[in-house]
Order: C-alpha cells, then sequence, then structure tokens
C-alpha cells in the first residue's frame, strides 16, 4: 500500500512530539489510545525509531520497545514490532545495536549512523507503515515521537519526529512538562524552531505534569494560545504513575512507596541493565519494598536479591566484580540468601562467561573469558546470533503452573561438569530455560531465561510465600487481582485522569 497516495482515505493520524526527552510523551500515547479505544476507535500505537533496552519480543520473535508493548495494551491489541521498526540498544562506547523490523542487523556508533542507516531506515519505516494500513485500513495510528523534534544539528536526518508527521500529514500535539521549569521558553523556543510548515502541522499543546491549582495558570495559558495562535488541549495534573521508565537512568529515582512492608527486595543496578520492566508486577505487590543496589555493600537486610538481565553481560560481571558485589552476592548466598538471576543475572550466578566473538562486552583478549559469581554449575559460551521467541511451557518449581514468557539473549547456558551439578534442579518443564539450587544452610539460588517470570500470578506468589515462610509469616491467599488486570487498571486510571483534563476529540480531523 502506498501510504501516501492514500493519505486521504485514511483516519487522520496524531502525533505527540515533545519539547524534550521525558516530557511525557509515552504515557500521553498510552493514554491517547486508550481513550479512542474506549471511543470505539481503531487506535494502533507507532513509533518510528526508539532507544531502549527495555525491550519485549512479539509471537513472530521480533525485538521491539515495552514502551510501544504498553501501548498496544491499551489499545486492547497485540504487540507487533511493525509498531516499532527500528529499535537501537545501547551497548557503550557510543555503540548500538541495530534492531529494524524485529531483527538484529548489525552495530553502529553513533557517528556513523545517520551515515549508513538513515536510507534504510526511512524505507523500514515506510515499509511498516503500509503492512499496518494495508492490515487494518480503518485503524488511527497514535504515533510517538524521540526527545525533541528541533534539535538543529541533527533534524536533516531525525527519522521519527517531523519526517513521519509531515510523510503523513499528522495533527500533532506538542507536549511538554512544566515541573522542569521554563514552559514558556520550551514552547516558544521549539516552535520558532521549527519551518511553517511544520509548525502548522501543530494542532494542539499538553501542559504535563502540573503541581498545584490549576486556576493559577488561567494567566499563562491564555499568553501560551495568544502567542503562539495554538489551543492548550489539556494540562495534565501530577500523576503517580506505575510504568516502567523509557530509561534505565531513571531507575534510581523509582521508589516503592510502601512503608511497612513484609519483604524487603534488592535489585542490582547493574551499568548495562535490561528488561528492567520485569519487576513491575513485584512493585505492584502492597507487602514488597525493591530497592535498587548499586555499591558494594552488606545484603542481609534484603529477604532476596536479583539480578536483572545485562545488554552487555562480561562488562556487567567485571563491574560486580571490580566493585565488590560479587563478593556481597557470594557473602549473601552463605547467609542463607535467596538469589534470582534472570538472563544476564542467570549467566552471571555461573562459573564461566566465554566471549570468542565480543558481543557482550568483553575489550581486550584477557576478558574472552572470565569467572562468573560462582553460584550455580553453569557455563555459558556467547556466539554471533541471538535467542529471541515467546515461551510458553510448565513450571516444575515453586509450583506447577502454566508459564508465559520470553527469551531474548545471546549465549547458550549448560551445566559445568567440572562442578557438583548433582544439587541443581530444573525450573521448567524445557529444562533449558533455568535452574535453581537450594543453599546448605537455607535459602534458593534461582536462575532463568525468562523474561516476564513475576507476571505469572501463581509462580511469583508461590516463590513469594516461600520467601514468607522463611520468614514465618502467614502465607498469601491471592485469588482476587491478577498482575495482568492490575495493569489494566492502571492504564484505565491514566486514561480517565487524562480524559477529565483533554480535550483530544478537537484535533481527531
Amino acid at each position: 500500500m502506498d501510504v501516501e497516495a492514500k493519505l486521504h482515505d485514511i483516519k487522520k493520524p496524531i502525533m505527540v512530539l515533545g519539547t524534550s526527552s521525558g516530557a511525557g510523551k509515552s504515557l500521553t500515547v498510552t493514554a491517547i489510545c486508550r481513550i479512542l479505544k474506549n471511543l470505539g476507535e481503531e487506535p494502533i500505537p507507532f513509533k518510528g525509531q526508539n532507544m531502549s533496552n527495555n525491550a519485549w519480543v512479539d509471537w513472530e520473535g521480533g525485538e521491539m520497545a515495552y514502551s510501544q508493548v504498553l501501548q498496544a495494551f491499551a489499545c486492547g491489541i497485540t504487540p507487533s514490532s511493525e509498531m516499532n521498526p527500528i529499535l537501537l540498544k545501547p551497548q557503550g562506547d557510543s555503540t548500538s545495536e541495530v534492531i529494524h523490523l524485529g531483527k538484529s542487523i548489525g552495530i553502529t556508533t553513533a557517528k556513523n549512523y545517520y551515515k549508513d542507516w538513515f536510507i534504510p531506515g526511512w524505507e523500514v519505516i515506510k515499509k511498516s507503515l503500509s503492512s499496518i494500513y494495508r492490515k487494518s485500513p480503518n485503524c488511527r495510528l497514535i504515533i510517538e515521537g524521540a526527545g525533541s523534534p528541533v534539535e538543529m544539528n541533527l533534524i536533516h536526518r531525525d527519522l521519527t519526529n517531523l519526517k513521519i508527521a509531515k510523510y503523513l500529514n499528522a495533527n500533532c500535539i506538542l507536549v511538554t512538562d512544566i515541573e522542569r521549569g521554563g514552559v514558556f521558553a520550551q514552547i516558544i523556543g521549539t516552535l520558532e524552531l521549527m519551518k511553517p510548515e511544520e509548525k502548522k502541522l501543530i494542532k494542539g499543546i499538553i501542559i504535563n505534569r502540573f503541581r498545584g491549582d490549576l486556576s493559577l495558570f488561567e494567566e499563562g495559558k491564555k499568553w501560551i494560545e495568544d502567542k503562539t495562535q495554538i489551543p492548550i488541549i489539556g494540562v495534565i495534573p501530577w500523576l503517580n504513575d506505575s510504568f516502567p521508565p523509557e530509561d534505565s537512568l531513571d531507575l534510581l529515582e523509582k521508589k516503592s512507596h510502601f512503608t511497612n512492608p513484609d519483604i524487603k527486595v534488592g535489585i542490582i543496578k547493574l551499568p548495562s541493565i535490561s528488561n528492567f520492566s520485569d519487576f513491575d508486577p513485584l512493585e505492584n505487590e502492597d507487602s514488597i519494598l525493591i530497592e535498587w543496589i548499586k555499591d558494594s555493600q552488606n545484603l542481609k537486610m534484603y529477604d532476596f536479591i536479583i539480578l536483572p538481565g545485562s545488554k552487555q553481560t562480561i562488562k556487567d560481571q567485571i563491574f560486580l566484580d571490580k566493585s565488590g558485589l560479587s563478593q556481597d552476592i557470594r557473602e549473601y548466598s552463605n547467609n542463607k540468601g535467596n538469589i534470582i538471576g534472570i538472563c544476564g543475572g542467570l549467566q552471571m550466578l555461573g562459573t564461566s562467561l566465554e566471549d570468542p566473538f565480543l558481543k557482550e562486552g568483553s575489550k581486550t583478549f584477557s576478558e574472552k573469558k572470565i569467572k562468573g559469581i560462582g553460584l550455580l554449575p553453569l557455563k555459558t559460551t556467547f556466539f554471533e546470533k541471538k535467542l529471541t521467541r515467546q515461551i510458553r511451557c510448565e513450571s516444575l518449581w515453586p509450583c506447577h503452573s502454566k508459564i508465559n514468557g520470553f527469551e531474548i539473549h545471546n549465549g547458550q547456558t549448560a551445566l559445568d561438569d567440572t562442578q557438583n551439578t548433582l544439587k541443581i534442579n530444573p525450573i521448567f518443564k524445557d529444562i533449558n530455560l533455568g535452574w535453581y539450587k537450594e543453599n546448605k544452610e537455607g535459602g534458593t539460588i534461582v536462575g532463568t531465561y525468562m523474561h516476564g517470570i513475576f507476571e505469572n500470578d501463581s509462580w511469583r506468589n508461590q516463590y513469594i510465600n516461600l520467601i514468607r515462610k522463611s520468614k514465618n509469616l502467614p502465607t498469601l491467599n491471592k485469588k482476587s487481582i491478577t498482575y495482568k488486570e492490575k495493569r489494566e487498571s492502571i492504564i484505565n486510571k491514566l486514561a480517565n485522569e487524562f480524559n477529565k483534563h483533554l480535550n483530544i476529540t478537537s484535533i481527531l480531523n
């Protein structure tokens, strides 16, 4: 389908641009998707290019950013990598892995990205748009921009902001974050840097994260509308959202709000952390407090600790060794500690990590094979191609239940036959998905390749009850709301709050 030729036949797309990164574009798109779904429309989210290590795998095995996954859930549809045709996964030293339509196709430096990948990137964006409209001709695209649309040193090669807006002749909303300060300069400066034909696409402005009495901003609102001749279609109050941050740096600012938790969880803040949305179900547990660990310390205050996924496992293992956290984790294990490693975390819990193709952060020959933390008798070798797939299987421990999740990793892990492997057991019927081992003094060490493991209510509840039992706490009988129902409730609350303060219908046509 030639999208340009059919523009008069499609429903007017809505595009959300921001005056900066972190202005609130992702949540705004999520809210609009659910609002339009409730109005009986057929919204579909789209972000031409995203940069994130918080990824998900669709049912075709394609990688995509988790923010577009949440937006698809808000639309009530199955996520697909077509909704995020370009994903850049940072791996340090100004380099990123390039994902096109869910598949890894290369590594690039920031300097060479636009020289080598601009033209093929634009082609894959157009291909995705054509495919979406061919499959869903009555849909309305809700498009998310990236960062600021007027970075003047990059604007001539910006794939995912005004180029898409002009290509689709989208009705654009400009979102700005008043919490950052300088909201008037943010708006006026952004608009002044646009060409006249670009500025004409901006149909409304949203003031995001407003604190205090909205009536006090009436004069400011009038000034902006008089100056820009663009209506302010919403002033959104500060919301306590429970969505994962797009940028892993924001994790340090995201804190659980429970003051008297039954269980305290420590998550290791790896420099190259990935897939941190794995922990959203724990954030929504009323009895759990989560803290992020980035420095060497005595870990005995935590009821269990988690080693998360990593984009650069060798590099992160070296960080654990140099920081002293590897030794802290071993001492914690010897003191009846409970440990869960997910994906890269599983690999680091093993005895050795071998990186012959320098895929996981090795910089020198001496780093091609290094020791892991050594708590599980497992060895991992990283190969050139990664494995990405959705999973449906059955767990054997800590309970028998059906499990859904996904794999997204380089490396193959096997039992290390030089170690005592008699006391290690598979977690799942698919024995290559994870293992667990009971410590002599109590506590368990668990490693799994399955992302999304905590979204499985029976498995999560049973594991939490094991921890509760070790603390002589009563077990929880969870038969009420599931995590997916909680997620739906969060999306609905977000949409309802936006709907109170946003006039979205004014820019639908």
